[in-house]
């Protein structure tokens, strides 16, 4: 498992590498623009050749980018849309130039509209997106499931990746906070088995490229995302351990987003906290297995 954050990229993207080897990250989740604002911003070229360099010889495998908050490729509104696809296009190009693992996107939302015309809205965004860009990968997030957004369920994110044509380059980032809140309970080793048994059956195992690894504030089926240190919310030090020594999570990129363990974006701490709470998580899985 890459146990990693988000990090800044103020100062470019060589800023940010240094940020997450600082923190002692595999790897890294950054955003292309702004996550509140839909100007987009480009990354110099020399920042980018940079950046791969070190990403070819340094301690960080993994690197994912996170698309802005206001995209919404379930709107009807033509401008709102437009401007989705057009953020939405940009972050993968940044990701084809980076070299990154994949853009995590939440789908969108309803605003109220019929449902299943949203979700075949957002099928069309992405399949419009990944028809214009070249190879990064496309990452559906689950959601927490407040108010009309899409992609609370597998089932309901399986119908997405099938709408947008089952593009090989489609997949999931799971999180774990998302996953509690929207009733899908991670806070034992059996418990994580049986939502991943569900996730492979109903996606495929293939489809889950990424992990958000935070804690939730508000409990089992609240519908609501709000992170909590790691360790310290409703999913618990146990419930994490379990989580980030799930074996189908072997190999992905593991992104803890905050808030740290001093309140603030992820530190060292953090990270060295997740790693403790995998270890303990494995030690208790051998326990299990020799009982």
């Amino acid at each position: 498992m890459l146990i990693g954050a988000h990090v800044s990229t103020a100062g470019g993207l060589v800023e940010a590498h240094a940020r997450g080897v600082e923190i002692g990250a595999d790897a890294i989740q950054v955003f292309n623009q702004s996550p509140r604002m839909w100007k987009p911003t480009r990354w110099r070229d020399d920042d980018i050749a940079a950046f791969r360099e070190l990403m070819a010889d340094g301690p960080i495998a993994s690197v994912v980018i996170h698309a802005v908050y206001l995209v919404n490729c379930a709107s009807k509104d033509p401008e709102i849309r437009a401007k989705s696809l057009a953020s939405l296009k940009h972050s993968l190009a940044m990701g084809d130039a980076i070299g990154a693992d994949g853009v995590v996107l939440h789908p969108g939302s309803t605003v109220g509209e019929p449902h299943e015309e949203a979700l075949a809205r957002v099928g069309d965004a992405l399949g419009e997106a990944l028809a214009e860009t070249d190879s990064c990968p496309l990452l559906l997030e689950d959601i927490a499931g407040a108010g009309k957004t899409l992609g609370r369920s597998f089932d309901e994110l399986a119908r997405l990746i099938e709408l947008g044509g089952g593009h090989e380059r489609l997949g999931l980032c799971l999180d774990s906070c998302h996953l509690l809140a929207s009733g899908y309970d991670v806070r034992t080793a059996d418990a994580v088995a049986t939502v991943m048994d569900e996730c492979v059956s109903v996606v495929g195992r293939e489809r889950l490229r990424c992990l958000h690894v935070n804690d939730s504030q508000t409990p089992l089926g609240s519908n609501r995302d709000r992170h909590a240190p790691l360790g310290e919310g409703e999913i618990g030090a146990r419930g994490c351990g379990a989580f980030l020594s799930e074996p189908r999570f072997e190999g992905l990129p593991a992104i803890f987003e905050g808030p740290g363990l001093e309140g603030k974006a992820p530190a060292a701490a953090d990270i060295e906290r997740a790693r403790k709470l995998r270890a303990n998580g494995l030690r208790a899985r051998a326990r299990r297995r020799r009982g």
